[in-house]
C-alpha cells in the first residue's frame, strides 16, 4: 500500500473526528466503491462491515471510542 497523499491524509483526519455513528457510514461507502479486486477478493469482510454499521445506526451494537481503541492497540503493539 502506497503511503497517502496530503490531501487524502487531511481527509482522514477530518473524518477521524466524526461521531462514530458517521465514520461508520463515511467507512462502509468508502469500502463499497472499492471494486473487487481492490478488496482483495473479500467479499465476506464487505458484507461483515456493512451488516455491522446498519446494526450500529440502529442501535443494536455500541462502539468503542477511538482514544479506548488506540490505547488497546497501542499496548498490544507495545507487547510484542
Amino acid at each position: 500500500m502506497s503511503r497517502p497523499s496530503e490531501s487524502a491524509r487531511r481527509i482522514l483526519e477530518a473524518a477521524l473526528e466524526l461521531p462514530e455513528a458517521e465514520r461508520a457510514n463515511v467507512a462502509a461507502e468508502l469500502m463499497a466503491s472499492l471494486p473487487s479486486n481492490e478488496l482483495d477478493g473479500d467479499q465476506a469482510w464487505l458484507t461483515e462491515l456493512e451488516r455491522r454499521a446498519e446494526a450500529f445506526r440502529r442501535g443494536e451494537i455500541e462502539g468503542t471510542p477511538w482514544d479506548q481503541v488506540e490505547r488497546r492497540i497501542r499496548a498490544e503493539l507495545r507487547a510484542k
